[in-house]
C-alpha cells in the first residue's frame, strides 16, 4: 500500500461527548458542562504529564478527570461514575467514519489508529463501533510513555514517513504537533472551531473524514 492515513481517535473517530449524552437524564442539567470538562482535564492532565516528564496511562487521566468533572458540577454518585466509565470505553462513532474508512480500504490504501489512549481502551472501543478488521495497525503513545504532542509520540508514525503518509485529528493542537514533525496532516473540524496556531498550518481542513478521505476527480 502506498497510500497510509493515520487517525486521532477520540473526537477524530469517537464522539468523546456520547458517553455522557447516553446518561444525560441521570446527569441532569449539568450534564453538557460534565462532559465538557472531564474532556478539558482528561487532555490537560496530558499535558502537565509531558510538562514535568511523567507519564500515567490514559484510563487513569479519563478516571481522574471524570472526578475533577463529577465534583466540579455538584457530584455524581458513585454507581453513575461506573456507567459513565463503560459508557466512554464504548463511544460511539461518528456516522461518517465508517463509510469513509471502508472506501478507503475498497482503494487499497492503509489504515491505522494512533491515540494518547491504551492498546487496551483502543481495542475495546474499536471493536464497540463496530470497526474491528478495518485497521492494519493499532498505534498507542503508551508504548513509548509520552503523549501527544510531542515528538516522541509522532516517531510512532516513522516506519510510514516513506509512503505517502496522512495523519488527521479534529484536535487542533494535534494538528501543530504532527506538522511540526513534518507529517501531512488533515484538521477534521468537526465542530466549525476557529483556527489557531498559524505557524503549524494543516495541509487541509474538512468538515468530516468523508470530506477529508475523498480521493480528488481523475
Amino acid at each position: 500500500m502506498d497510500t497510509v492515513h493515520a487517525f486521532d481517535a477520540y473526537g477524530t473517530l469517537f464522539d468523546v461527548h456520547s458517553a455522557v449524552a447516553a446518561h444525560a437524564a441521570e446527569v441532569g442539567p449539568e450534564a453538557r458542562r460534565l462532559s465538557e470538562l472531564w474532556r478539558s482535564r482528561q487532555l490537560e492532565y496530558t499535558w502537565v504529564l509531558n510538562g514535568i516528564g511523567a507519564y500515567r496511562d490514559f484510563e487513569v487521566l479519563t478516571r481522574e478527570a471524570l472526578d475533577y468533572a463529577a465534583a466540579a458540577v455538584g457530584g455524581v454518585d458513585a454507581a453513575l461514575k461506573a456507567r459513565l466509565l463503560g459508557a466512554y470505553a464504548e463511544l460511539a462513532a461518528f456516522p461518517d467514519v465508517r463509510p469513509a474508512l471502508e472506501a478507503a480500504k475498497g482503494r487499497g490504501e492503509g489504515l491505522l489508529v494512533f491515540s494518547n489512549a491504551t492498546p487496551a481502551m483502543l481495542d475495546r472501543a474499536i471493536r464497540a463501533a463496530g470497526l474491528s478488521g478495518l485497521f492494519d495497525g493499532v498505534l498507542s503513545v503508551d508504548t513509548v510513555g509520552a503523549y501527544k504532542p510531542t515528538p516522541a509520540a509522532y516517531g510512532l508514525l516513522d516506519p510510514w514517513r516513506g509512503r505517502t503518509l496522512r495523519f488527521y485529528s479534529s484536535n487542533r493542537w494535534d494538528v501543530a504537533g504532527a506538522v511540526a514533525t513534518g507529517i501531512d496532516t488533515i484538521w477534521v473540524n468537526r465542530t466549525g472551531a476557529a483556527d489557531e496556531y498559524p505557524t503549524y498550518p494543516p495541509a487541509a481542513v474538512a468538515r468530516d473524514l468523508g470530506e477529508a478521505l475523498h480521493p480528488p476527480p481523475a
